[in-house]
């Protein structure tokens, strides 16, 4: 199966694939809206606002496995991103990203990267717009870090 053909339900319940994104870079995280780290929102939003225009995604699937982080429904996640955050990037329904449950997207980039499992919300995963696994960025890292940026831009087209 190729990295398009991976299926992804939307957080507003639509069942789709990865090829609605086809052909742009991408900025993969796992999210939770009651972590410590949740006020990555701001940069993910920052660097999606900044890039969009070049074919650029941050995709977002929120995950309950880290210290219940987060606990709300799907209508409960996108009113918190959106009143808190002004999230505008899309979002996935709530997966799992560890155990026997691991949602498939979340098993592609694991075994793309060398195996290990999430270590907690906000682990980042950078896309070629080929599908290509470019990057795999602790959960600490900030969205805007330059190396994020740096690979970013590396495989956007330029303007």
């Amino acid at each position: 199966m190729s990295f398009y053909d991976i299926p992804v339900t939307t957080i507003d319940g639509r069942e789709t694939t990865l090829r609605d994104w086809e052909g742009h870079v991408l900025l993969i995280v796992n999210t939770a809206s009651e972590c410590g780290l949740t006020g990555q929102y701001e940069g993910l939003q920052q660097l999606f606002d900044d890039y969009a225009m070049r074919g650029f995604f941050v995709l977002g699937m929120p995950c309950n496995q880290f210290g219940a982080q987060e606990p709300g429904t799907h209508e409960q996640i996108t009113e918190f991103c959106k009143k808190n955050y002004g999230v505008t990037f899309p979002l996935f329904a709530k997966a799992d990203v560890n155990g026997e449950d691991t949602h498939p997207l979340y098993q592609h980039l694991k075994e793309a990267t060398g195996g290990a499992d999430i270590a907690w919300n906000f682990e980042k995963f950078v896309i070629s717009d080929n599908g290509d696994v470019l990057g795999r960025f602790d959960p600490r890292t900030d969205p805007e870090a330059d190396e994020i940026i740096e690979l970013i831009e590396e495989h956007l087209p330029v303007q």
